[in-house]
C-alpha cells in the first residue's frame, strides 16, 4: 500500500477518535483565525501531494516531490510579510499556500495543479517545470535541490540596504523588507550553502546591513542518508554574526512564535538569523522512492505517527480555535475539492513545440527611463587628470576603465563586485580609481568565493540593480559556474519571464600571458559559457571595441534583462604594439560615449578576396600580424573579428566572408569543444569554398617559455594560410 494512503487513513481514523499524538499545550501569540488559516494551508498542501502522486500514476503528472511533513512552514509564512522575498525549499508548498491566503485574488489549488500537470497555463513556469513560485507572492521559482539558491538570497538581502543608498529604477523590495530562504538539513552541508552562510556572517560581522532569514527544515535525512542527531544545532548554534533560533515545526504555535521572533530580529537589527525548524519527511524522498527499502518499517511508522496535521488538529482542538470534527471536515472537503480541480487541470493545454518551450529563454525587454549621461562638469570631476589623455591612443585596460567610468556615471544602478575590484583596482588595474570615483557602495570588495560573488550579483539584479561582477580569471569561474547555469540563466526560463537577474559578468581570461600563471591564470576554454542557453558571450580584441561592446552589454542587461559575459583577453590588456617595437599599432583612442557596437556586429579589416581569416580575441591580434606577412607574399586577405561568440553572429559572418575564395578559422580555444567547431559547421552550411581551421591543442597551458606553445601563433596562421593558397 502507498505510504501516502496509509498516512491519509491514519489521519481520518485518529482524528475521528481524537487519538492525538502527545505534545505541548498551545502557547503563543497566534490568533485563532490565523491558526485555522495555517491548518487550511497545511490541508491543501497535503491534498496536493496526494493528488500529484495519483496524477503521476495516471500519466497526467510528471514530477512528484512532496511537502508532506513540512507543513509547519505555513506558520513561518504567516510570521512574514507577503512583500518579503522568499527563496523556497522544494518542500514548501504549505508556505506558498499560506502566503497566498494573505494576498487577495490568489487561486492556489488551481495554480499549483496546473504546474503539476505541466500545463502551458501554469502561472509561474508556463508548463516548463513543476516549481513553487509566484510573482504576486514575491517567490522566485527554484529548481535547486542542493541549496544553490542561498548565495543569491544573500545578494537579494544585501540589495535592500544598498537600495536605501541608491534606489534603482526597477527596485521591487520595500526598504523594510527581509529575505527568507529555506532548505533542508542535508542541503545545509553542501559547499554552496556553507559559502552562503559564511558570506552572510562575514558581511554581518562588519555591521553591513543584511536582513536575511535562513530557515533550515530539519527532517533528519537526505534521500537515504541520515543527518547525525544534533548536527544542525551543534554546527549552527553559535556562529559569529548570525543569531540562532530553534522551533518545532510540528507545533504551529511554537513555529509561529519563534518565526515571528526571528523575523522581528532580522527586520529590526538588519542582521541574518538562522531558524532551525524541526520537521519530518513523509512518503520518502520523491517520486517512486520507498522509504522502507532503506529504513526499518518501525521507524517509518513511528515518524508517520507524528504527522504534523495530527499535531495541528490536536492543538487547534485544545485551544478552542477549531474542534476536531471541524478539522476533519476541512481535511476531507479539501481533498475532495483538489481531486475535482485536478480533473479540470489535466485537460488544460501543454507545451508542444520547441519554440513554445524556448519562448522564455530570452526575457522580455523592459522600459527604462532615458539616460542623458553626466554633465561635462560631473564627468570632468570623475575623470580628473585622466581627461587630459582621453584623446590619446591607449591600451585596452585603460580604455575599459574609462568605459566603466562613463557607464557608472550614466547609470547609477550599476554596481561592481569581486575580489580586489575596489581599493586595489583589480589584479591588472582595470578598475583602478573607480572606488575613489564611486565609493565602496558601488565598488564592492568581496570575500574570496566566486559562488558568493555571483550570488551577490544575481540577488541584487532581482531588486533592480545592474550588477557587473568580476571573476579574476576564467578558470575560477568553474568554481561557481552553476550560479550562471543553474540559477541566473534559468530564472526567466522557469518564471516565464516574470523574474529576471540581468548582469554583465566581466572575466579576465584566455591565454598568451608571458611567464605568469599556467592553467589557472590562462584558461582558453569557453565551452561552459557557450553551452548555457540564453547567455551572451562577448570577446573584444582591442580597446576601442571593448568600450563599444561594453556599452552594448550594459544596454542588453538594463533594457533586455540579459545575462551577459564580457570576456577580456588578459594578454591584450597592456598590448601597445602590433608589428614592431614601439609602433603603437594596437593602441586605440577612446570612442565617444555615444558610440556603440551592437550585438551581432562583426569587425572586418581588409578587403582581400583570396582568403578570409575568421577569428576573435587574441586570434584577431595574431591574424592581423599574419595579414601583413601574407600581403608581402601577394595574398590578399581580410581578417574578420567575430566579437560575439554566443550567440554566433551568423548572418554578419556570412556577409563578411562574401566573395572570399577560402576561409581559415583561427581559434585560440581547444580543438575539441572549441569555437571553431561551430564556425566550421556554419560556414560548411552557407559557403561552398575551401575551409580550414587552426586551433589550440587539447591541452592545459604551461607556465614559462612554453606559455604559447599549444596555441595558434602568427607564424602558424601564416603557414596555414599559405598552405590553403596551394
Amino acid at each position: 500500500m502507498d505510504r501516502a494512503d496509509i498516512v491519509h487513513e491514519n489521519f481520518l481514523r485518529r482524528v475521528a477518535k481524537r487519538d492525538f499524538p502527545a505534545g505541548r499545550a498551545p502557547v503563543g501569540p497566534l490568533l485563532p483565525t490565523d491558526a485555522v488559516a495555517i491548518y487550511r494551508a497545511a490541508c491543501l498542501s497535503r491534498a496536493l501531494d496526494r493528488t500529484s502522486r495519483a496524477m503521476q500514476r495516471a500519466g497526467q503528472g510528471f514530477y512528484t516531490i512532496g511537502s508532506s511533513g513540512h507543513e509547519g512552514m505555513a506558520a513561518v509564512a504567516m510570521a512574514l510579510r507577503p512583500t518579503d522575498m522568499a527563496f523556497l525549499h522544494y518542500r514548501d508548498a504549505a508556505f506558498q499556500i499560506a502566503r497566498g491566503a494573505q494576498v487577495p485574488g490568489q487561486t492556489m489549488a488551481w495554480d499549483m495543479l496546473l504546474s503539476f500537470a505541466a500545463s502551458a497555463e501554469d502561472p509561474i513556469s508556463g508548463g516548463r517545470h513543476k516549481v513553487l513560485g509566484s510573482r504576486a507572492l514575491m517567490i522566485p521559482p527554484q529548481t535547486s535541490t542542493i541549496a544553490s539558491h542561498l548565495p543569491k538570497a544573500v545578494g537579494a538581502a544585501y540589495s535592500i540596504g544598498a537600495a536605501r543608498r541608491h534606489r534603482p529604477e526597477h527596485a521591487i523590495l520595500p526598504e523594510d523588507a527581509l529575505v527568507m530562504c529555506s532548505f533542508g538539513d542535508a542541503s545545509a552541508n553542501h559547499s554552496t550553502a556553507q559559502g552562503a552562510f559564511n558570506t552572510a556572517q562575514w558581511t554581518s560581522y562588519q555591521s553591513v546591513p543584511l536582513p536575511l532569514l535562513f530557515v533550515c527544515e530539519d527532517n533528519g535525512i537526505g534521500i537515504s542518508t541520515k543527518t547525525p542527531k544534533g548536527w544542525i544545532a551543534a554546527t549552527f548554534g553559535t556562529r559569529a554574526g548570525m543569531k540562532y533560533f530553534s522551533a518545532d515545526g510540528l507545533d504551529l504555535y511554537d513555529a509561529y512564535k519563534v518565526a515571528q521572533e526571528a523575523a522581528d530580529y532580522v527586520r529590526r537589527r538588519r542582521k541574518p538569523a538562522f531558524l532551525h525548524l524541526r520537521t519530518i519527511r513523509l512518503y520518502g524522498h520523491a517520486g517512486a522512492d520507498v522509504p522502507t527499502t532503506y529504513l526499518p518499517r518501525e521507524e517509518v511508522e513511528a515518524e508517520e505517527a507524528h504527522d504534523p496535521l495530527l499535531h495541528m488538529a490536536r492543538l487547534l482542538d485544545a485551544s478552542g480555535a477549531l474542534p476536531a470534527d471541524q478539522a476533519l471536515s476541512i481535511y476531507t472537503e479539501t481533498n475532495a475539492r483538489v481531486t475535482r480541480i485536478a480533473g479540470e487541470a489535466v485537460t488544460r493545454p501543454r507545451l508542444k513545440t520547441a519554440s513554445e518551450v524556448m519562448a522564455s529563454l530570452i526575457p522580455p525587454a523592459r522600459p527604462c527611463k532615458p539616460t542623458n549621461g553626466p554633465t561635462p562638469q560631473v564627468r570632468a570631476a570623475a575623470f580628473g587628470a585622466d581627461l587630459k589623455q582621453i584623446d590619446d591612443p591607449q591600451p585596452m585596460s585603460r580604455i575599459i576603465n574609462w568605459a566603466l567610468t562613463d557607464l557608472m556615471l550614466t547609470h547609477p544602478e550599476i554596481v561592481m563586485m569581486g575580489e580586489d575590484v575596489g581599493r586595489k583596482g583589480g589584479v591588472y588595474g582595470v578598475t583602478q580609481k573607480l572606488s575613489a570615483r564611486f565609493g565602496p557602495d558601488r565598488m564592492i570588495d568581496t570575500l574570496l568565493d566566486e559562488q558568493s560573488i555571483l550570488g551577490l550579483a544575481i540577488g541584487m539584479a532581482q531588486n533592480g540593480f545592474t550588477p557587473m561582477p568580476e571573476i579574476q580569471f576564467l578558470a575560477y569561474l568553474h568554481n561557481a559556474e552553476d550560479q550562471i547555469r543553474g540559477e541566473a540563466a534559468t530564472l526567466p526560463f522557469f518564471s516565464n519571464g516574470q523574474f529576471t537577474n540581468p548582469m554583465v559578468l566581466r572575466i579576465a581570461g584566455l591565454g598568451y600571458q608571458k611567464g605568469f600563471g599556467g592553467h589557472f591564470h590562462n584558461d582558453n576554454s569557453v565551452a561552459v559559457i557557450r553551452d548555457i542557453p540564453g547567455v551572451i558571450l562577448a570577446v573584444p580584441s582591442n580597446g576601442a571595441d571593448a568600450a563599444l561592446m561594453l556599452r552594448e552589454c550594459v544596454r542588453l542587461a538594463r533594457e533586455e534583462q540579459r545575462v551577459v559575459v564580457f570576456l577580456e583577453p588578459i594578454a591584450l590588456y597592456p598590448m601597445r604594439d602590433l608589428h614592431t617595437d614601439k609602433d603603437g599599432g594596437w593602441m586605440t583612442r577612446y570612442p565617444d560615449p555615444s558610440e556603440v557596437i551592437r550585438l551581432g556586429e562583426v569587425g572586418v579589416h581588409g578587403t582581400g578576396d583570396d582568403l578570409a581569416i575568421v577569428t576573435f580575441g587574441n586570434g584577431t591580434y595574431l591574424s592581423r600580424q599574419a595579414h601583413a606577412r601574407l600581403a608581402e607574399q601577394g595574398v590578399q586577405a581580410r581578417v574578420i573579428d567575430t566579437r560575439w561568440l554566443s550567440p554566433l553572429p551568423k548572418e554578419a559572418l556570412t556577409a563578411a566572408v562574401q566573395g572570399a575564395k577560402r576561409i581559415l578559422i583561427v581559434d585560440e580555444t581547444r580543438h575539441s569543444g572549441g569555437v571553431a567547431e561551430a564556425l566550421m559547421a556554419h560556414f560548411h552550411e552557407v559557403a561552398s569554398v575551401p575551409l580550414a581551421r587552426i586551433t589550440a591543442a587539447d591541452s592545459f597551458i604551461a607556465t614559462g617559455p612554453a606559455y604559447a606553445a599549444t596555441m595558434p601563433s602568427a607564424d602558424s596562421i601564416t603557414a596555414a594560410a599559405l598552405g590553403m593558397m596551394k
